[in-house]
């Protein structure tokens, strides 16, 4: 399963309540989750932010789901 679907379905969300949060149609978001169009990275940060995990889980690249510790470095 893709990992943005299972973090939503986690949070007992619908894929319209993540679309109006990243600004963008159902269907658009729809894409992501199926993989058949490539996230933007400014959406990743928000997804990010909003599940309150590390963009890296979000890709597969960890499965740990905390989020690294915020950079003093904006």
């Amino acid at each position: 399963m893709n990992r943005l679907k299972e973090i939503r379905e986690d949070h007992d969300l619908l894929q319209k309540d993540i679309a109006k949060i990243l600004n963008v149609s159902q269907r658009g978001y729809s894409h992501y989750e199926t993989e058949d169009t490539n996230i933007p990275l400014e959406a990743l940060h928000k997804l990010a932010d909003y599940y309150k995990t590390s963009i890296d889980y979000l890709l597969y690249r960890t499965d740990e789901r905390k989020p690294y510790p915020k950079s003093i470095i904006k």
